[in-house]
């Protein structure tokens, strides 16, 4: 196991920025917090957890995206666009007949990382909406074009997205 020292973590993730968050988190024993704070800081942002009603409504208008459920025993991923959603019954909603819905425990929500950095030789952009113990809940990636690059539009959107909440 790789030293859990906050200088060890913050030079490895200078090193290395495009680690997957959970292994570094699981190979380091932090939280994926602790790995998204580690990272430099021209590559990540936080915004408080109370956003997450106004990021989840704003992303509803970005269009096709992937939202990234990472667990210890996989990683799902949805490539549409995020459906719009409202509270009720103490879950923030997404209504969608079909497709990628539920109900997210919005209260949990412990925070919200927008994070651009380097991943697998591309440039890469998210939100990671981090719970309340410090881990992931999910992930929303900016959406790529026909040439895998990130859509301008929505890199736009989210770094509008990033200030306006910041």
């Amino acid at each position: 196991m790789l030293s859990t020292d906050p200088a060890d973590l913050k030079k490895h993730m200078a090193d290395n920025p495009g680690g997957v968050i959970e292994d570094v988190a699981r190979e380091k024993n932090v939280s994926a917090r602790a790995v998204i704070e580690a990272l430099p800081d021209e590559m990540r942002s936080f915004v408080p957890g109370s956003a997450f009603v106004p990021a989840m409504q704003d992303i509803a208008t970005w269009g096709e995206v992937t939202l990234i459920i990472h667990t210890e025993d996989g990683i799902f991923e949805v490539t549409e666009p995020v459906g719009g959603g409202e509270i009720g019954r103490g879950y923030y909603n997404i209504m969608k007949p079909k497709g990628m819905h539920g109900h997210l425990r919005h209260e949990r929500c412990g925070g919200i990382a927008f994070v651009e950095r380097p991943f697998m030789g591309k440039s890469s952009a998210f939100a990671a909406f981090l719970n309340v113990d410090g881990g992931v809940m999910f992930k929303v990636f900016v959406g790529r074009d026909e040439a895998r690059a990130l859509r301008a539009d929505q890199l736009e959107k989210f770094r509008a997205l990033a200030k306006t909440l910041g």
